[in-house]
């Protein structure tokens, strides 16, 4: 299990604590469109707050190619003065670690917060690169990473700033999912199921080969099923279909055995589209030019009945073209059985995630992962470094 200080075993009474949020936003007209990582980020600030230490938080959003108002983080601290109850104060430097951020810090009190331009404004951000390491570290005397969305990523700040600063900790949100989804792949309790979705076999290899060791049972539904028809000689139509991995699914199928589960009937359709002519046949007959939408009501029945006993359960990935209502009930049938079982159940963030908070059921789940790309990464058994950088207890 991986042992990492956090923040509650260190004393920021006084110092000044750099804190590696996840403010990636959705930002429309200057104004935040969905503020749940900013929620999400609350419990780890306030803590630091309630400690007396000064915090410093720091963000990247979206893409830009160096400074960009489009992107910059002045809407995130207007957002989070209003969640904390107190001013956030906004360094709008392009340099990130410029004059107007040396000043707020050197002006703070304990209890303070600062929070930094987006840190992708500097190109040596996503490099690594020792010098924004550095001008990160010369404002801070600790560090807390709290933004597992990026820990898969060695970046400036998340990783390079760690070599400079003698104290570097994990919040709480980095620290639950270590929790989950450290103990569901090292430690689960049995029987142990993972359901994999989504649209690619290539995306998910060694997470299939990774789970393969470690599940009682693995269930593949969604677009990368059809791969898995097709290794075992089926027509899928014009279904999505990885031709380069038709062998790796045989080989996978081969060596799985009765471990794994794939569709036994799928919804069909005559086009891409939720008005499309649609009818469900059994997996090995699809009708030539339709496509599988979603997994049909007998494989619902036998996932379900596969996921009941679990108690302990991770899903990465929608069991069909979830978007659209007509071919939503694979996923819907998936999300709802996890909330009904007694069981731990981890989702892997993403489409999965989207679509158990849809539901309504977000609540139901011990655990619903706040990193896409990271928690695929987690599950393959990778070290991230985002994590690794962090010191141990």
């Amino acid at each position: 299990m991986l042992n990492k200080k956090s923040v509650d075993d260190i004393n920021v009474k006084g110092l000044r604590v750099l804190c590696r949020c996840d403010f990636n936003v959705p930002i429309i007209d200057g104004k935040i469109t969905d503020d749940t990582r900013l929620v999400a980020a609350l419990p780890t600030i306030k803590k630091l707050i309630a400690d007396g230490g000064k915090v410093i938080l720091c963000s990247h959003l979206g893409k830009p190619k160096g400074p960009d108002a489009k992107f910059s983080l002045a809407p995130v601290a207007e957002a989070l003065t209003a969640l904390l109850g107190q001013e956030v104060v906004f360094a709008a430097d392009d340099t990130v670690v410029g004059d107007n951020a040396r000043a707020a810090v050197a002006n703070m009190k304990n209890g303070d917060v600062v929070l930094l331009q987006n840190t992708r404004y500097r190109a040596e951000e996503s490099k690594c690169g020792e010098e924004f390491s550095k001008d990160l570290a010369s404002i801070c005397d600790a560090f807390v990473n709290d933004a597992f969305g990026t820990a898969h990523r060695a970046h400036c700040s998340n990783v390079g700033v760690t070599k400079y600063v003698d104290t570097a900790a994990v919040g709480y949100l980095m620290q639950k999912e270590i929790d989950f989804l450290g103990n569901a792949v090292d430690n689960p309790v049995r029987p142990f199921v993972a359901v994999l979705g989504g649209s690619k076999v290539s995306s998910k290899i060694s997470v299939i080969e990774n789970l393969l060791t470690k599940v009682d049972k693995l269930i593949i539904g969604g677009g990368m099923s059809y791969t898995f028809f097709a290794a075992k000689g089926y027509n899928v139509g014009t279904s999505l279909l990885e031709a380069d991995y038709i062998e790796y699914a045989k080989e996978m199928l081969a060596k799985a055995g009765d471990k794994l589960l794939l569709p036994v009937d799928t919804v069909i359709a005559d086009d891409f589209s939720n008005d499309a002519n649609f009818k469900v046949v059994d997996a090995d007959k699809f009708d030539e030019g339709w496509m599988g939408m979603d997994i049909g009501p007998k494989t619902r029945t036998i996932f379900a009945e596969a996921l009941k006993s679990a108690k302990t359960v991770v899903w990465n990935g929608p069991m069909g073209v979830f978007e659209m209502p007509n071919f939503s009930k694979g996923t819907m049938a998936v999300a709802e059985c996890l909330a009904n079982i007694e069981a731990t159940t981890i989702i892997g963030g993403g489409d999965s995630a989207a679509a158990v908070n849809q539901m309504g059921y977000g609540d139901k789940m011990s655990h619903i992962s706040t990193g896409g790309g990271a928690s695929l990464e987690f599950l393959e058994g990778k070290e991230l470094p985002g994590v690794a950088a962090a010191n141990d207890k």
